[in-house]
């Protein structure tokens, strides 16, 4: 197996180098083994509904990406405290493709130096009955992507307030986080220090699973880029990609209460009503058809308020007041 160490740390170039990677694999037997970290971010399950899974406001507030990855699973924070770790196999037909087969050897690297790790369930690795590793899988036809975390010396003070949505904002058809009571690895080897740790659980595990180490061509590093920045990088991945789902927004204003819900799908618009105990100047139902297959996203929905005068519906609206209530609630 051919290991690489990324040395990048942003998360949306990482994951489109790990998908180049995979996509590439073309022979029976070819395999990789990565290793990598991420700046402080959030990284998201490809079937989560972000906006959920994530606090906005505060992710915003810290300038903490959030990014989608191409497996599924639970949303996660990342930053230079916790290794990330890829398996990529080119699979003959009927091999085994079990979480474990990947684990265990990792498991066995960190016995050998002093960490007494263990399998759980199907796809989790614990110390002490805490979990510090969990691992997703991506299939396609006879390639194989494997990954996971393993945390060493994450700052855990913030996973309460990142890891928190809003769902009395948000109501998802898409899978929800399961939180879990986790450890860095840090705390069972107290006497060495954390950056002492992780490089040297980085050279066990290249000695344990590789068998020679490569460097990524400028080739492949130019194909990473371009992925990074047509998919990584933008709004309809990392947000419109997200399931279906409903939200609901509601604010008091002098003129009357404004209750807005709608139904999102592919990250646009697809149904949306306005309700309250306001007056209107207008059909409210205009308003509404002008919003339908608009992007859930800020500046797409502002524009549209702003061109019809969406204010001038309401009896007693300010020219700013609609745009306001929507700012309040939206995603970049």
């Amino acid at each position: 197996m051919k290991g690489i160490l990324i040395d990048s740390i942003d998360p949306t170039y990482n994951l489109a180098m790990e998908e180049t990677l995979f996509e590439s694999l073309a022979n029976v037997g070819e395999e990789y083994f990565l290793l990598w970290q991420n700046a402080p971010s959030v990284i998201v399950g490809c079937h989560q509904n972000t906006a959920e899974e994530v606090n906005e406001e505060y992710v915003k507030k810290h300038n903490i990406p959030v990014v989608r990855r191409i497996t599924g699973g639970g949303a996660v924070y990342h930053d230079l405290g916790n290794l990330n770790f890829s398996f990529l196999r080119y699979m003959e037909r009927g091999e085994d493709t079990s979480f474990s087969r990947y684990i265990l050897p990792i498991v066995e690297a960190l016995k050998s130096i002093g960490i007494h790790a263990e399998m759980s369930g199907r796809n989790d690795m614990l110390v002490e009955g805490k979990k510090f590793s969990g691992n997703a899988q991506k299939k396609s036809g006879q390639k194989l992507l494997q990954h996971g975390t393993l945390l060493v010396s994450l700052d855990t003070s913030h996973l309460t307030e990142i890891l928190t949505g809003n769902p009395d904002k948000y109501q998802s058809k898409g899978v929800a986080s399961h939180k879990s009571r986790v450890a860095n690895l840090i705390e069972f080897v107290p006497q060495v220090e954390k950056e002492e740790l992780m490089e040297k659980i980085k050279t066990v595990l290249m000695q344990f699973l590789t068998i020679e180490q490569m460097v990524i061509s400028p080739e492949l590093a130019q194909k990473a880029e371009e992925l990074a920045n047509t998919k990584y990088r933008t709004w309809e991945w990392n947000f419109g990609k997200s399931p279906a789902f409903e939200v609901k927004f509601r604010k008091r204003f002098s003129f009357g209460a404004i209750d807005f819900y709608a139904d999102i799908n592919r990250g646009k618009i697809t149904n949306c009503r306005f309700y309250g105990d306001f007056f209107a100047n207008k059909d409210i139902q205009e308003l509404e058809r002008a919003l339908q297959g608009c992007f859930f996203k800020k500046e797409e929905i502002l524009k549209v308020l702003s061109a019809i005068k969406a204010y001038e519906y309401f009896v007693g609206c300010g020219e700013n007041d609609l745009l306001e209530f929507f700012v309040d609630n939206l995603i970049e």
